[in-house]
């Protein structure tokens, strides 16, 4: 299951070896004299070795589960000198999501977003103002906002299906890449690009987003080579692109419904209007997220429930009873309804989350303490990382963590979800209900593997579907 590509581990671990070179130029990290507590356990001299051998040959998820049943929740490798301690489940991983910037930060390790997305948003900026550029989008996708897009997705979803045949075979990870497109085009760009120029947005978005997320572009984001010179053509075009639309509203006093005019429209709390640059990497990032993760989740959702009988049923069943009391009419309230459906989608998120890992640099001493009550002092200049998806599998967490068991999340369980997220979850929503509703849909092709030759866990190689057009009976 965690098989993977030797070159891309190898090309870590000499990223590692190269930031350590870097530091020592600079002089050795300062760490905090005083520790209280003991430091975690630590791999280290020839014990590195068989870790790396295993992270070369196995993956890191591998290694990560090696150490993990040796040496506990909370450990350390010493990769020539640079501490990465490893933060394993919920109970000691805390302090990685909600300390302080100034506290625990992101480093340089995401440092690559800032050529694809913009200096003047995100990890371009500082901490206060990136905070308030969250803001921006949590007021463009709150509920009362997301109300108005459920229209024109459905618009989309429905004009895209009606091309299909009568009964055919398609690439489900192709053909629900394009759909998310149009959709992002409609609802979060608008209009413009969506009647006039989607078709030359959507290859140098594509171009920016495969060139920028290349390994070697993310580990030397600004090294000269040829992929990082597409990304920086492609992002070029696609701000020409934005800005004019932008100054064309704004001279003939147009204003959209759309995420785009709630960027453009978004004020600083000191009263700062958004700069162009500002809207067009705001929206960049938005579509970076928006699209490119809920087409992995899509295509896992699809993939998963067209593999699993009961999973599908039950799903079915959901929409008989949504079609007995909406009809055809859906509104945002029926896709809220759709809690089968959504629980389908959460399941999926957990087996394959679409950023598997995440690493923080500590700026200040601070302790964990494990299930079993052992306490570690982390100190400062580490790298901390935390596995999204090792902590999605620990049985100790999750009841059988391998089986896809939409049913694990069950009613009665409280969430709280940002905007982003209800947004995306509202377009796969969307698109599978009609999918459901509409079609008999069969796995033809092998249940896919995951690309780890890539950052993100998208499926391997084609998802492979055929499809037969019905209208789903209530009875």
């Amino acid at each position: 299951m965690y098989g993977t590509n030797g070159i891309l581990w190898f090309t870590i671990v000499l990223y590692f070896i190269t930031v350590v070179i870097t530091k020592a130029t600079r002089g050795r990290t300062k760490f905090s004299p005083k520790c209280n507590r003991p430091s975690p356990p630590e791999v280290n001299g020839v014990s590195v070795i068989r870790v790396l051998h295993t992270l070369l040959t196995k993956g890191l998820q591998a290694m990560i589960h090696d150490q993990y049943t040796t040496l506990g929740s909370v450990f350390t490798i010493s990769f020539f000198g640079h501490k990465v301690t490893f933060l394993i489940g919920p109970e000691v991983s805390a302090h990685f999501y909600q300390g302080l910037d100034s506290e625990i930060s992101h480093g340089s390790g995401i440092e690559f977003t800032v050529p694809m997305i913009g200096k003047e948003v995100g990890y371009g900026v500082d901490a206060a103002t990136r905070n308030e550029q969250n803001r921006f989008y949590y007021d463009a996708l709150k509920p009362s906002k997301l109300r108005g897009h459920v229209g024109p997705m459905l618009q989309e979803v429905e004009e895209y299906f009606a091309k299909w045949g009568q009964q055919g075979m398609v690439d489900l990870k192709q053909e629900l890449d394009q759909l998310l497109m149009l959709i992002s085009g409609r609802c979060l760009i608008g209009k413009e690009v969506r009647e006039k120029m989607l078709d030359e947005f959507i290859t140098l978005f594509n171009e920016l987003i495969n060139n920028g997320m290349r390994l070697t572009s993310v580990l030397f984001p600004y090294a000269p080579t040829p992929a990082n010179r597409r990304r920086d053509q492609a992002r070029a075009k696609l701000s020409e692109m934005l800005i004019e639309i932008v100054r064309l509203r704004k001279s003939y006093n147009c204003v959209e419904d759309d995420v785009l005019q709630n960027l453009i429209d978004s004020k600083y709390r000191d009263g700062r209007s958004t700069t162009e640059a500002e809207v067009v990497g705001l929206i960049i990032s938005l579509l970076f997220a928006g699209k490119h993760t809920s087409t992995i989740t899509s295509t896992w959702t699809g993939a998963h429930l067209l593999a699993n009988a009961g999973c599908l049923t039950s799903a079915l069943e959901e929409q008989k009873q949504i079609i007995r009391k909406y009809g055809d009419n859906l509104d945002y309230n029926a896709f809220q309804e759709m809690d089968t459906l959504h629980y389908c989608i959460k399941e999926a998120l957990r087996i394959h989350p679409p950023a598997p890992i995440f690493s923080r640099k500590v700026h200040k001493n601070f302790t964990v303490q494990t299930k079993d009550g052992n306490e570690y002092e982390i100190q400062r200049g580490h790298t901390i990382v935390s596995s999204v998806l090792f902590n999605c599998n620990l049985p100790h967490i999750y009841k059988g963590p391998d089986v896809y068991d939409p049913a694990r999340f069950g009613p009665g369980r409280e969430e709280d979800r940002v905007g982003g997220e209800s947004y995306a979850y509202l377009q796969i929503k969307v698109i599978w209900s009609h999918l459901l509703r509409n079609f008999e849909l069969k796995l033809e092709s092998r249940f896919p593997e995951t690309n780890w030759t890539k950052i993100t866990t998208e499926p391997k190689g084609g998802v492979m579907v055929s499809y037969k057009k019905r209208h789903l009976h209530t009875t």
